[in-house]
């Protein structure tokens, strides 16, 4: 047996070289398919320069078994859901390191109609599969072909947009390099069409899987500047980053501000029940009280869930709910499969500027006065369990109110945080929260961080 290091949670992210080569995708593709007992299987890839070569010996083992590919080509997670689906095949992989540095690389795995894969659906199974895997000739071997979905894909993405009202709009647009921009040229040419007056500025638009830019991950705050300051140069009413495989979109107001995608979730989460009042709106554990108090005012029903996206997309389909959003931006649909979607969101904020006639910073403006939050900073710690465990020994003498769906919340009177274990890094992540005080906030956010140092 081989042992393969580079399967986590709910996908495949690993080191090249020391865990993730052309011989460990090759592993894959055919434990992959022989779990499916697959016909025929659709991949797609972002855009580092490693994904070329994993996809092709992927397809090699997964054409060894005697099922087909089709290649969609460079493409956003999002693209592969969509074919996984739209397409008639028995499940899909998307080649992507997502956000990860440069020298890293994974996948995400999907079934019949972009059915998430993760450790509780048979990741475990296919890492088994993969492990004992020897190279073999098959007798049958399976054919590759290609396809493109990008226009089936795009009219998807446009039956959640409403372009009867749309106001001249000025939105700047950051993937960062990565792969979101052939879908925005795909976008700006149907609203031309439409005569949408939206008008589109383009920076650091072109792919290139060397990041000259920096790998994009615009949840960093180092990353945030470059589209903060082409709002405020443009004078631009909206901007969006993406990051690499562009399944998460970060919102800039028109003053160059981030908003934290918290804020969006109950942004998002209003708009759907505006329309549709009653239906059930899943979000993650990191900070909730926005969106609880959001969601039942509107007539809602919020449900609490692990984060992770093969978490939501299963806690979304057992409660069909409408509309699922994590804290970290990623933002789920039921009319999208279930899925996330980094496309799908700007569209509806873009609606929502329109319709509403107010500027995003109004929008969201209250909602954060209302439920101040620290975002989520990262620690590294030499053992995250043992830190977790001693804060929570701390903090229990308050008899808070302690919630460990997904690491450890404990909630005060007036605040509350979230420390947890990073499923893809090395990493201990915080979130802190107060009910209207943000001095209370940061002063929280200090003690906890202190506590955090003191058992690291």
């Amino acid at each position: 047996m081989n042992k393969i290091t580079c399967f986590k949670s709910y996908d495949v992210r690993g080191e090249l070289g020391p865990e993730l080569d052309e011989e460990v995708a090759y592993r894959i593709g055919v434990a992959f398919s022989e779990y499916l007992k697959a016909k025929k299987i659709v991949l797609g890839g972002d855009i580092r320069l490693s994904t070329e070569s994993l996809k092709a010996a992927l397809a090699d083992g997964i054409t060894d078994t005697g099922a087909d590919v089709i290649d969609i080509g460079m493409t956003g997670s999002e693209e592969l859901y969509f074919a996984s689906s739209y397409l008639d095949v028995d499940g899909g992989i998307e080649v992507t390191g997502s956000h990860n540095p440069k020298n890293y690389n994974g996948m995400k795995f999907v079934g019949r109609d972009a059915l998430p894969i993760g450790q509780d659906s048979g990741l475990r199974e296919i890492q088994a599969l993969a492990e004992n895997v020897k190279k073999f000739a098959s007798i049958n071997k399976g054919t590759i072909s290609t396809a493109s979905i990008l226009e089936k894909y795009t009219d998807k993405l446009l039956t959640f947009f409403s372009h009867k009202k749309v106001n001249r709009l000025k939105i700047v647009c950051n993937p960062g390099n990565g792969a979101a921009g052939h879908v925005i040229d795909e976008i700006e040419k149907r609203f031309r069409g439409l005569s949408i007056p939206i008008e589109f500025v383009k920076i650091n638009f072109q792919a290139d899987g060397t990041f000259p830019n920096g790998v994009p991950n615009p949840l960093l705050p180092e990353y945030r500047k470059v589209t903060s300051d082409a709002v405020l140069r443009n004078e631009a009413d909206i901007g969006i980053a993406w990051d690499g495989d562009f399944d998460r979109c970060f919102l800039f107001d028109e003053k160059g501000q981030f908003i934290e995608g918290y804020y969006i979730v109950g942004l998002l989460a209003a708009a759907f029940l505006s329309k549709m009042p009653g239906e059930k709106i899943v979000y993650d554990p990191r900070m909730i009280w926005n969106t609880i108090d959001i969601v039942t005012l509107a007539g809602g029903i919020p449900v609490q869930c692990k984060s992770g996206h093969t978490f939501m997309k299963e806690r979304m389909r057992a409660e069909k709910a409408v509309y699922g959003g994590e804290m970290s931006a990623h933002h789920y649909f039921r009319d999208f499969s279930y899925c996330d979607s980094g496309m799908i969101p700007w569209l509806l904020a873009v609606e929502l500027l329109s319709t509403s006639n107010m500027p995003l910073s109004k929008l969201v403006g209250e909602r954060i006065a209302a439920y101040p939050c620290s975002g989520e900073i990262n620690y590294k710690v030499a053992d995250a369990a043992t830190t977790i465990r001693e804060i929570k020994s701390f903090f229990s003498e308050e008899k808070p109110i302690v919630d460990e769906t997904d690491g450890l919340s404990m909630s005060f009177e007036k605040w509350r945080f979230n420390l947890r274990a990073s499923n893809t890094e090395p990493l201990l992540r915080l979130n802190v929260e107060s009910k209207g005080d943000e001095a209370l906030m940061r002063e929280k956010l200090q003690l906890v961080e202190s506590r955090i140092k003191l058992t690291s």
